[in-house]
């Protein structure tokens, strides 16, 4: 029965319900530890070079600085760090402008239609 309604969840809306769930279940630390373990391994089939670039890094750590970010990367065979830097690519967004007349120059996000524009008109 719970196989089922976990598959159903999984299933709806691209998993969107299940994701809910599973952060809310992730809490726990021996389910976390499982998650992750399910992570990894899912992560180890699909890109094995990924996978073994992120437990190098793990191991080595969060770099604080530039100079450990890159000792960090250099323990990485060309491979891993190909698809580390591929895969950071792909989880980057647009860089923001660094100043206000940048960003006005810059083209801008239409907003979804009916949300919020932020603040209210004043009235006088």
């Amino acid at each position: 029965m719970l196989l089922g309604v976990t598959a159903l969840l999984g299933r709806v809306a691209g998993g969107r319900y299940l994701r809910a769930i599973v952060l809310g279940l992730s809490k726990v630390p021996f389910l976390k530890r499982v998650f992750q373990r399910m992570s990894n391994a899912a992560l180890e089939r699909e890109n094995p070079e990924l996978a073994s670039a992120i437990r190098k890094l793990d191991r080595f750590g969060t770099p604080t600085t530039p100079e450990a970010a890159q000792r960090a990367l250099a323990r990485l065979t060309p491979g891993e760090r190909r698809a580390y830097m591929e895969a950071a690519g792909q989880q980057m967004e647009a860089p923001q402008a660094p100043n206000r007349a940048a960003r006005r120059k810059a083209p801008s996000v239409q907003p979804a239609a009916g949300a919020a524009r932020g603040r209210k008109k004043r009235k006088r």
